[in-house]
């Protein structure tokens, strides 16, 4: 049986696949059923509960936005609010259909009124009022002229929003409206169309994003980061956290125009070595074997899932060039180094140097129990940085969404002589230290390690163990707040088709006996952050799991406290005199109480549309002319490793400036140095 300990990344997205045949739903249902039944660490029973709670996901999850059902479609549903444990237990899938169905005819229903709008005279004089609840939620339509209403506000929106991108000056625009309002509508029309279209065909069909929605309801009932995988899902997970990955080295977007674009081609990759592929490229359409993806009105997240899908080792990509030439390429998948997870050591200096390493993810080798991931390669880096005499380290894990336990805990052990690193507790409730498996340490100068809100799981799992044993400061953001152990199961090792789970199967705490969980890493030092008070942390999702702790059997012994109090205030005072921090403040400020928590209404006019939208757009573009404009105080540089390597790669070279660029005008790493250097002084 498949058995992968990983952790999840804390932003959650649509991952989709393709198949010549729908699995069966009925089948993955009991399966799954029955294996979180069997291995979940805290599996709820199947009772009337469950059933309320695996509802209010569903239907949450089936009209994300409440733009497609009515109130009607709402009262027919609810019947099933307490039924579900009922269907689940007496193998009943039929009721799957009427979900399946409605949804299908209400996006049709949906196509049919935008295009009965195509050639009606729109309204633009302010006599519909558009309305934004943040506060409170808003309600299904009432009937069909509610959902036929709404569409033509949104129709209206959507094309005075076009207009005022097109130029600076609204009186011009108020001008000329009824020239330029009958140039850009057919373009908002097909756009609009085409995002139905690609609804329609998420994950392969209405009907395979209705089951998986489903699937994945019952399973985020037990917790958050429980999911149901189908083979793609599954694949392009183990790629994120993984040290390699096979693929054809092509990345996609897609344009203002709607056209999925080559964005990028990564050096050494299957595309690269080809040649025929460039940025900026068209693809018209992906085929392999009886598979084919036309990209007319698809989404990238499906391109991306049928290059990721491991049925497709070989595909012909069908392009256009920039010179309008239509070329057919053939590829075949190789083996290479996930580009996500490239870890490299740089030094940042002001009065002396310190080595930086951002840690993207805790990535490992899946192929071998074995295998070399994140922990050998920041081992590697550090030797490399110690040679460049290095009096401090910035360990960077904002947005690190975890990844494997056991590089988290090599990692931990490479910065502590000898001791506990982390206490698992398992679904009877035993417990077991891990301890550190190695004697001696790699480094002992002074560590500051930056987090943000998205810092999760693995990163979670270092980071507070580094503050526990006194062996760095945290800054930042609070972390994400989850403390839970995954493994990947196959839902039936003979059917492949029928997909996977990632279960919690353990939980994992602090070597002081406390958990993250739905808590997070309390920074010693609190950074502003532009994410302040959004709720993204994993104690504001549904069924999120409590907070506990556990007996220490195994003491640790921290090594001398750091003085945090007068390194705080330092940094605060710093801060505080930085129009960089403040201006992070103000964003923050301006973001949360008037665009994320406030409701908003206007009179439907191209003056109101345009005043609201160029109030966000200069907020976001002031904020970064700013920092684009800020130069920083640090000086960065390579190892001379690193520079010996980049001799031999001008793609790697330009992608090397791009990043020591960013680094060095980043105010947060410029704060983590300065700590470092307070905490020198006092040494």
């Amino acid at each position: 049986m498949i058995r992968i300990f990983c952790l999840i990344s804390t932003c959650f997205f649509s991952l989709l696949a393709f198949s010549q045949s729908e699995p069966s739903f009925c089948e993955q249902m009991n399966a799954l059923k029955t294996l979180v039944e069997s291995q979940h660490f805290n599996p709820k029973p199947l009772n009337d509960e469950l059933s309320s709670g695996v509802y209010k996901l569903f239907i949450k999850r089936l009209d994300e936005d409440k733009v497609f059902l009515t109130d009607a479609d709402i009262a027919v549903f609810r019947k099933d609010s307490l039924k579900l444990d009922d269907y689940i237990r007496d193998n009943n899938c039929d009721f799957i259909q009427k979900y399946i169905k409605t949804l299908r005819e209400r996006i049709a229903e949906t196509k049919q009124v935008l295009d009965s709008y195509r050639n009606t005279k729109l309204d633009y004089s302010g006599i519909d009022t558009l309305k934004y609840y943040r506060t409170k939620e808003s309600g299904y339509f009432d009937d069909t002229a509610a959902m036929k209403k709404y569409w033509s506000k949104r129709l209206r929106f959507e094309i005075l929003s076009k207009l005022s991108e097109e130029d600076s000056l609204v009186d011009r625009l108020e001008k000329n409206l009824k020239t330029l309002e009958a140039e850009v509508r057919p373009k908002v029309f097909e756009k609009m169309l085409c995002k139905l279209d690609e609804m329609e065909n998420a994950e392969g069909s209405i009907e395979r994003f209705t089951t998986e929605t489903f699937l994945n309801s019952f399973t985020n009932y037990q917790d958050p980061n429980t999911n149901f995988f189908n083979n793609t899902d599954k694949t392009m997970f183990e790629n994120s956290v993984s040290t390699s990955m096979m693929t054809f080295g092509v990345y996609t977007d897609k344009n203002d125009e709607g056209e999925i674009v080559v964005s990028y081609v990564t050096p050494g990759s299957a595309a690269y070595f080809d040649g025929t592929i460039e940025e900026g490229d068209v693809v018209r359409s992906l085929s392999s074997g009886a598979s084919i993806v036309e990209t007319t009105c698809i989404s990238n997240e499906e391109i991306t899932a049928f290059l990721s899908d491991n049925n497709h080792s070989k595909v012909t990509f069908r392009i256009k060039k920039k010179d309008g030439a239509i070329k057919q390429v053939n590829l075949s998948k190789k083996a290479d180094k996930a580009v996500e997870n490239l870890i490299r050591g740089y030094v940042v200096e002001k009065e002396f140097p310190v080595g930086y390493i951002n840690i993207p993810s805790f990535y490992t080798d899946f192929e071998s129990p074995n295998g070399l991931g994140v922990a050998n390669d920041v081992a590697k880096e550090i030797y490399k940085l110690k040679k460049e005499n290095i009096q401090g380290l910035i360990i960077d894990l904002r947005f690190n969404g975890g990844g494997s336990m056991k590089e988290a805990s090599d990692l931990s052990g490479m910065f502590i002589d000898r001791g506990p690193v982390s206490i698992l507790k398992y679904k009877d409730g035993e417990t077991y230290t891990i301890r550190d498996a190695n004697r001696g340490t790699v480094f002992n100068k002074p560590i500051v390690i930056i987090q943000n809100g998205y810092s999760a799981s693995a990163s979670e799992f270092f980071a507070s163990l580094m503050q526990d044993y006194n062996r760095a400061i945290i800054v930042g953001a609070i972390s994400y707040g989850k403390s839970s152990m995954q493994a990947i199961f196959p839902l039936n090792e003979e059917k492949e088709e029928l997909g996977y789970c990632k279960i919690t199967t353990d939980m994992f705490y602090r070597v002081t006996g406390q958990s993250n969980q739905s808590r997070g890493v309390i920074p010693d030092i609190i950074f502003p952050s532009m994410y302040d008070g959004l709720d993204t942390s994993e104690k504001h999702i549904d069924f999120a799991l409590p907070n506990d702790s556990v007996a220490v059997t195994v003491p640790h012994k921290p090594k001398r406290k750091i003085p945090i109090k007068f390194l705080k205030e330092k940094s605060e005072y710093r801060m505080s005199m930085d129009e960089g921090f403040q201006k992070i403040k103000d964003l923050n400020k301006e973001l949360v109480n008037n665009y994320i928590k406030r409701d908003t209404s206007y009179s439907l006019t191209l003056r109101n549309v345009y005043s609201h939208l160029s109030g966000y757009n200069l907020l976001w573009r002031d904020f970064f002319t700013y920092f684009e404009e800020r130069k920083g105080v640090l000086t960065v540089k390579n190892t001379a490793s690193t520079e010996e390597l980049l001799q031999y790669n001008d793609d790697e070279k330009k992608i090397n400036a791009f990043s020591m660029d960013e680094i060095g005008n980043d105010i947060f790493i410029e704060e983590a140095f300065n700590i470092i250097s307070d905490i020198n002084e006092i040494k």
